[in-house]
């Protein structure tokens, strides 16, 4: 009843943001013309030639071809993972007559259409009814919130889409305040209403839920008089009202799209005034050289302008180079046109200059001021990059020196800012912050796939130091388990440091516990693969930074002894055969092994040298028993992500192109022995 008296309340005082939002238009012509078809692949998408079918209205500006900027809106789709984001830009570019080849068709990065996740930041437009929408697809895993981060500065608007059985998360809260801190009016869109746990009340319950959190969050009374709408994006239709099955005639995005248009304003911009451009997104065309993505802030650009980019330094403004546009590209439904201009408040790509990256401004030649640039949040964990120096080193990859990994890492950081890369400890080596986890292995993922051979260390989490005091980061944790598997969570979280801040019943379910807590950093790296196994895959855990604070301690016995080789050649299944009682292992026979390699996880907490190539000795004399069949159980094999979480402080992770094997560090085991006892700083 609260619920339904609270949407009463807003939805009587809720109106357009924009004077001028519900003013009749006249058809537009986008751009005047289009430039020649570039043969460059550029960004894997195929350019097409637009050209204008509409006559010119006086909806363009004097100054030739440039959008009038009342008819733009540049919006960004924000929420926590698995929300729904990118299937609804599916049905927003299939409404306004893109061509889609496939499902999720703006991930266009391998690794996001293997994992269903978005890793980078996507810009595209579409036009819906005489106006142009730059919509931003956003990820929604917390180790990629520096894609959140750097485009919120790019729109004004948001469309907040917020599962209806789920409700906010820990992503939602971190997206949302993002977007309210740049002073983003969020639409929210509550999507997959058609699922059968979903009810209207279930849903005024989420809206309530929604409201207290930007409150919380410090949302002004604008903010805070947010219109709501109800969606299925798998089904491809979004109402005004609560429905299960809406007409026909209204099966489609058109409210949305319509909200859209009456809610978010416009981009503030001045044609007239010299051009200048902050520059939020870079990639590399093998023929273009450097595509500079961003909004134009004022006045207008066009093929062949002069233009130079600006940087803000300790001695004021420096200017580092200057050029002329060389192409002006913008993507337009899943297909880069070209075009010759373009105005303030649009989202352009420009090629012509070879050393401007994100943050940087880029502007006419006589613009001398930088615009400002983003705050992003710092790294929470580092690991150290370096040369493969294990026995099988470069027989796998291509790239094998730390001048060609170091290349790749700062290359890397250019297009990345939540990504820092320092020189390491040891030569040819280099330290690599962020966010998570999860986001350095997408990286390391990708230099295997390129044909690199490395060393990894383990994860480690980056502290401060304030008043003498040790501070480290603290995640925001959220939890979905069974009632049964309450006890183990609960008890596994306690040895990592994790402290319960909510737990109760989850609303419209039965057997069902939800559970709010906060855990160093350290304490869940690794812990995903644990969680996964210990709720037998029925339960869902999601994580977000949330602030630094007091040191918690160490840790408790989080994981058992390891196995080491002390053997070099190829694995025996007769030396495996009596290695099994030992604990787990992570090869099978037949594999190739080294001295120091780990082979299997120890079923007490201290490392044991094995020989796991033992072969049986051949005797003239036949014995009964001696020529059974060996029946060995499955291996665990490690994937990448597993490997990052499970390896200690003295251990490292061996990455080819066609496997991932653990180690020591130290491979020879008197070494170990003597490292171990030497006393520590």
């Amino acid at each position: 009843m609260a619920g339904l008296l609270l949407r009463a309340l807003r939805s009587a005082s809720r109106r357009p943001l924009c004077p001028f939002a519900s003013t009749p238009v006249s058809p537009l012509t986008f751009y005047s013309r289009a430039a020649s078809v570039s043969s460059s692949p550029l960004l894997s998408s195929p350019i097409r030639r637009f050209s204008a079918a509409a006559p010119v209205s006086s909806s363009l500006s004097a100054a030739g071809s440039a959008l009038d900027p009342s008819r733009i809106r540049n919006v960004a789709v924000i929420a926590h993972v698995d929300h729904g984001k990118t299937t609804l830009m599916d049905r927003l570019l299939r409404q306004c007559g893109a061509d889609i080849p496939h499902e999720r068709a703006l991930d266009s990065i391998s690794l996001e259409r293997e994992r269903g996740i978005t890793i980078a930041s996507k810009v595209t437009s579409i036009s819906w009814k005489d106006n142009e929408l730059n919509m931003v697809d956003t990820p929604g895993h917390a180790d990629f919130g520096g894609e959140v981060e750097r485009v919120v500065g790019m729109v004004e608007g948001a469309v907040l889409v917020v599962d209806a059985g789920e409700g906010p998360l820990a992503q939602t809260k971190f997206v949302l305040a993002k977007a309210l801190k740049h002073g983003l009016r969020p639409i929210l869109l509550m999507n997959k209403v058609d699922r059968p746990s979903v009810s209207e009340e279930t849903c005024n319950e989420v809206e309530s839920l929604v409201f207290d959190l930007f409150a919380n969050l410090g949302a002004t009374e604008e903010q805070l008089d947010f219109p709501v709408l109800y969606a299925s994006a798998k089904e491809g239709w979004a109402s005004p009202t609560f429905t299960k099955s809406p007409a026909d005639d209204a099966r489609n995005m058109s409210a949305l799209l319509d909200a859209i248009i009456n809610h978010v304003c416009p981009p503030s911009a001045n044609l007239e005034a010299p051009f200048q451009m902050l520059v939020s997104m870079m990639e590399r065309d093998f023929y273009l050289g450097r595509i500079l993505t961003g909004r134009i802030s004022s006045g207008i650009i066009q093929i062949g302008d002069k233009i130079h980019g600006l940087r803000c330094t300790d001695n004021g403004v420096e200017k580092f180079e200057e050029g002329k546009v060389t192409k002006l590209m913008k993507k337009k439904g899943t297909s880069i046109i070209m075009i010759e201009s373009a105005g303030a408040g649009d989202i352009v790509s420009v090629a012509g200059l070879a050393s401007p990256s994100i943050g940087h401004t880029v502007a006419n030649v006589e613009v001398m001021t930088t615009l400002p640039t983003v705050q992003l949040d710092p790294p929470t964990i580092s690991m150290t990059f370096g040369v493969n120096d294990s026995p099988l080193a470069g027989r796998d990859g291509t790239h094998l020196t730390g001048g060609k990994i170091g290349d790749r890492l700062y290359a890397e950081a250019e297009t990345n800012l939540a990504i820092n890369v320092l020189p390491g400890p040891l030569t040819e080596s280099y330290e690599v912050q962020g966010r998570g986890e999860l986001q350095l292995g997408i990286l390391i993922e990708n230099m295997r796939r390129e044909g690199f051979e490395l060393s990894v260390s383990p994860p480690r989490v980056m502290y401060k130091t304030e008043k003498g005091q040790k501070l480290e980061p603290i995640e925001e944790v959220t939890i979905e388990v069974n009632d049964e598997h309450v006890g183990l969570v609960m008890e596994a979280l306690s040895h990592r440091r994790g402290e319960v801040t909510d737990m109760g019943p989850v609303p419209g379910t039965t057997g069902r516990t939800r559970m709010c807590l906060t855990c160093p950093s350290r304490g869940l790296v690794g812990y995903r693969s644990v969680f996964s196994s210990d709720t037998r895959g029925t339960g869902f855990m999601h994580r977000a930074f949330l602030s630094y604070s007091k040191y918690r301690g160490q840790l408790g016995n989080v994981r058992k002894g390891v196995l080491v080789s002390v053997g070099k050649g190829f694995i025996t299944s007769h030396a495996l055969m009596s290695l099994e009682a030992r604990g787990t292992l992570f090869v099978s026979p037949g594999m190739e092994t080294y001295e120091g390699m780990i082979v299997g996880e120890h079923s007490r907490d201290s490392d044991l040298d094995i020989n796991p190539v033992r072969t049986k000795e051949l005797t003239n004399i036949r014995a009964p028993g001696k020529d059974e069949n060996v029946k060995l159980s499955p291996p665990r094999l490690m994937t990448l992500e597993e490997a990052i979480g499970y390896v200690a402080s003295d251990e490292l992770i061996e990455v080819t192109p066609k496997s991932v094997r653990l180690r020591k560090r130290y491979l020879d085991a008197n070494k170990r022995k003597m490292m171990k006892n030497k006393p520590k700083d």
